[in-house]
């Protein structure tokens, strides 16, 4: 390998992740039960269901198709999209003065923001994955002379 070749690795997921907010929408399918008919109300979810590739929005909507290699890609010890699912969960605070007085964060305010997220998150991680799996396996110092 190059150095021009990691160099332009390096620029591609550099663009792409510093651009996420401009990347294309991946193409999830979106299932929304009529709330009407559902007559039950409305909770958030923010669930993932890798084995089936579906995320649990709330009570009333689902996306479908997230691709496996969407689950790939992680942050620490979470992939990208949990991330997102488990920032935007509605939380109540313990104490009970903060909650009374400052607790105004409805996900219902930021679903359609969420959903648009999620999809971009998830054509982000799909496209660092390809990029990753170009690049060869590395091997650590300890690698190194252990193999010698």
């Amino acid at each position: 390998m190059t150095f021009w070749k990691w160099s332009e690795w390096g620029r591609q997921l550099m663009d792409l992740h510093l651009n996420y907010e401009q990347a294309q929408p991946y193409p999830l399918s979106r299932e929304d039960l009529d709330a009407e008919t559902l007559r039950r109300a409305i909770v958030p979810r923010l669930i993932a269901r890798k084995e089936k590739g579906v995320i649990e929005v709330d009570t009333l909507t689902t996306l479908a198709g997230v691709p496996p290699e969407a689950w790939q890609y992680r942050l620490g010890t979470y992939t990208a999209l949990e991330w997102v699912l488990e920032r935007y969960k509605e939380r109540k605070p313990k104490d009970p003065t903060i909650r009374e007085r400052f607790n105004t964060y409805r996900f219902a305010d930021y679903k359609e923001h969420v959903i648009d997220l999620l999809r971009r998150v998830c054509t982000v991680s799909v496209h660092t994955v390809a990029i990753i799996r170009q690049m060869p396996p590395t091997t650590s110092p300890e690698d190194a002379q252990t193999a010698r």
